[in-house]
């Protein structure tokens, strides 16, 4: 067993990237139906600084307690270092990735160890290295749990119905905004590996690298309005989300659907008036769909692309290059 403490990133205040501080803290015991993860790499996702600034921009009611200090991140990919006795299918020495605790925000994962139930861990692939697979698990989640399968029975906290994937086949259209970034450009690929036509969206620098993911179209959002150009959409999968997400209402055929990741305000009467539905969901930790995706990886059909790695030490770094955005791919801190 390792020694008694480790380090790790914790949040004593919210506010902005300078509030990260690099800690000495205690290594977690694994609970019953647990396992403890000697962590090799970590992702860097939108709910990290969410979590940095007290999550303003997520309403009171439905915003989770945040008890600081608190040691921020939820994807990781390591080795396991101890199971709990109740723990089957994985062993000490198994390389593993997951989405630890999610939605929940008591993953603590920007650490050197993490403690979490094994049903959120799968085998990490063998044909991609730790900093790879650490960059998979939130992302490519989220991209199969809107775009394939919804895998668990949660509601939406913003929505009363259930979402439900649209088939997607060779007679597919669907245009996704934000598509270079970490759920885009996973869902570029899996959308073409259900064999729809492909609309990307983002700006010119990343026009090379979407089309190399299957994109047949695209646009540049900084040169022309996606709006105005794309017609007769049957899904329009919007990564960005948000207040300005309506206006892709637009580019949909009647019947067609709009998923927002980051859910924002829509007028009834108007997504009525067009004949279009707006769905979504809120991603969580699921081991076996996290599986599938891993199978994906190892036959080459996924890839991951990486915009940037920081050292753990250096989170601060990370989350400063977040902020400057136009992300390709994910940005992934490293642990020694």
């Amino acid at each position: 067993m390792p020694t008694s403490t480790m380090k790790a990133i914790r949040l004593h205040e919210h506010g902005g990237p300078e509030v990260l501080r690099y800690d000495e803290v205690p290594i977690p015991a694994p609970k019953p139906g647990e396992v403890l993860v000697r962590v090799h790499a970590v992702g860097v996702n939108p709910p990290d600084w969410y979590v940095r600034e007290g999550m303003p921009n997520v309403p009171p009611e439905i915003r989770p307690p945040l008890h600081l200090p608190i040691i921020p991140g939820t994807d990781v990919s390591g080795v396991v270092e101890a199971v709990a006795a109740d723990v089957d299918g994985l062993s000490r020495g198994d390389e593993v990735f997951g989405l630890l605790r999610f939605p929940s925000l008591e993953a603590s994962a920007y650490a050197e160890y993490v403690a979490a139930p094994a049903s959120n861990f799968a085998r990490k692939p063998a044909h991609i290295d730790h900093v790879q697979a650490a960059g998979v698990p939130m992302a490519g989640l989220t991209a199969w749990q809107f775009l394939i399968e919804l895998g668990h029975d949660q509601l939406s906290p913003f929505q009363a119905t259930q979402h439900r994937p649209m088939a997607l086949g060779a007679d597919t259209t669907v245009l996704i905004n934000g598509a270079a970034g970490g759920v885009g450009h996973f869902a570029v690929q899996l959308a073409k590996w259900k064999r729809a036509r492909i609309i990307a969206v983002a700006s010119s620098a990343h026009e090379s690298f979407l089309r190399e993911l299957g994109a047949d179209q695209f646009i540049d959002y900084t040169k022309s309005r996606p709006e105005e150009v794309a017609h007769n959409v049957d899904l329009v999968l919007d990564t960005v989300g948000g207040p300005d997400s309506s206006r892709f209402l637009r580019t949909l055929r009647r019947g067609g659907a709009l998923y927002p990741v980051f859910f924002g305000g829509y007028n009834p009467a108007e997504t009525a008036k067009l004949g279009v539905t707006i769905s979504g969901t809120q991603v969580r930790s699921n081991g076996s769909q996290l599986a599938e995706l891993g199978s994906l990886l190892d036959a080459g059909t996924l890839r991951v692309a990486l915009d940037s790695t920081f050292p753990l030490a250096d989170a601060r770094g990370a989350h400063e290059r977040a902020a400057r955005g136009h992300i390709q791919g994910k940005i992934v801190l490293t642990v020694a």
